[in-house]
């Protein structure tokens, strides 16, 4: 059976030619599952893991909407993107702008981080789409400067992380107030867990509900395996030994804590590996001149917080280090998501300390295969990989109260 193409989704030859000039020739699953549903203006909640070309899926139909029912005054946003970080509410924009070429339309950014007599007087002119994060956006809307009546077309972008980030009530608040919506879209990498559910309840009706795996292909083109580390000195060892590698060449090194980044940046630096970092606390300018850093090449090297890494979008990352474990199977799927993209292989790097085992054996049981155990030459462990912890045995007390039994049965 023939695959899909883009000409067979009843997209706008302006359309066609813009996804075209990009290098984009046929559409990904979820583009294919999204765009017919979404043009029938039908609510949609969607999985779509990172790398799956979800936010074509959902700009495509908001654009083909915009052009099949022109405006004939100028007027506020008819399309509120809203996404949790300023990262990837300007890697939207961007692409919203090229998809865009030719149509005349007024794509207009707001986000935390920067001046904001430029926003407030961007957002008194005509908007057609504009890609927010939700907390400046709030504080335009409060203070009058923002209107959502006229939004008719809302998109949720990465609605799991936007709930991690506190932005539930806010999010909601200006679904509120977009009373004339004809259309509300919510986009989320898991939709496990009842948060993302509830949240999906308030703010959709009668969904159409789709999820988009990566493709099994997709998956394979990363390879993941574990390096036991016996404490916090030969876990940092290891990572300088990998990061010195030949082949190890634009590496995203991921960090459980703000703190730690700074403090692991200076220490790299000592050994003679230069790195830029991100931290979700950093002001916004500092936030792009790190990512701006690493994105041109000056340095091969980004460590980053989940929070201050979400939204990174760059095709020719080889390696994904772990040094700190995340919480969960799904932020480690997220994290190794960063690499292996556009038909490149990739290579995610765990670094496990005993009291991490417990998360890799839930990583191995979700993405269904097995972490392989590899060893740095003059770096083995010293100590045997720990067992995962087993059910609780009974505490003192239990033990007391047992041996007090059995005296009582002697008696």
């Amino acid at each position: 059976m023939p695959r899909m193409q883009f000409e067979d989704l009843q997209l706008d030859p302006c359309l066609l030619e813009s996804l075209k000039a990009m290098g984009h020739n046929k559409p990904t699953t979820i583009q294919q599952q999204t765009i017919p549903v979404a043009m029938e203006q039908r609510d949609i909640l969607a999985r779509a893991p990172t790398g799956t070309g979800k936010t074509a899926s959902f700009l495509l139909p908001a654009l083909q909407h915009l052009i099949d029912f022109p405006r004939r005054y100028g007027g506020r946003a008819r399309v509120l993107i809203l996404t949790p970080t300023r990262e990837l509410a300007s890697q939207i924009h961007r692409y919203a702008s090229h998809l865009a070429t030719g149509l005349g339309l007024d794509t207009v950014i707001i986000t935390g981080g920067v001046p904001y007599g430029p926003q407030e007087e961007a957002l008194q002119k005509n908007v057609d789409i504009l890609v927010a994060t939700p907390g400046r956006l709030m504080e335009y809307l409060d203070k009058g400067h923002f209107n959502a009546e006229e939004v008719e077309v809302l998109i949720i972008d990465e609605a799991d992380r936007m709930l991690d980030m506190g932005f539930s009530a806010v999010v909601e608040s200006i679904a509120i107030e977009s009373v004339g919506r004809k259309q509300t879209m919510l986009f989320s990498a898991t939709l496990e867990g009842s948060d993302v559910g509830r949240f999906s309840h308030n703010l959709l009706t009668n969904p159409v509900k789709l999820e988009a795996e990566a493709p099994r292909s997709e998956k394979a083109k990363i390879h993941q395996w574990i390096h036991l580390a016996d404490d916090k000195a030969h876990k940092f060892a290891l990572l300088c030994a990998l990061l010195k590698q030949e082949e190890v060449q634009r590496t995203i090194v991921f960090v459980k804590t703000r703190e730690s980044v700074a403090s692991l940046e200076g220490l790299l630096q000592k050994e003679g590996i230069t790195c830029a970092f991100m931290r979700g606390d950093m002001e916004q300018k500092a936030r792009f001149q790190a990512l701006g850093r690493f994105t041109k090449g000056e340095v091969n090297i980004l460590l980053a917080t989940d929070v201050a890494a979400r939204g990174i979008d760059i095709d020719d990352i080889t390696h994904v280090i772990n040094f700190d474990m995340p919480r969960s199977a799904d932020t480690y799927v997220h994290r190794i998501g960063r690499t292996g993209r556009a038909g490149a292989k990739g290579t995610a790097i765990s670094l496990v300390e005993a009291h991490d085992i417990r998360v890799v054996g839930k990583i191995e049981r979700y993405i269904e295969q097995p972490l392989k155990r590899r060893f740095v030459k003059d770096l083995r462990p010293k100590n045997k990989e720990a067992k995962p912890p087993g059910k609780k045995k009974p505490g003192p007390e239990g033990k007391n109260f047992s041996k007090k039994n059995k005296k009582k049965k002697k008696k």
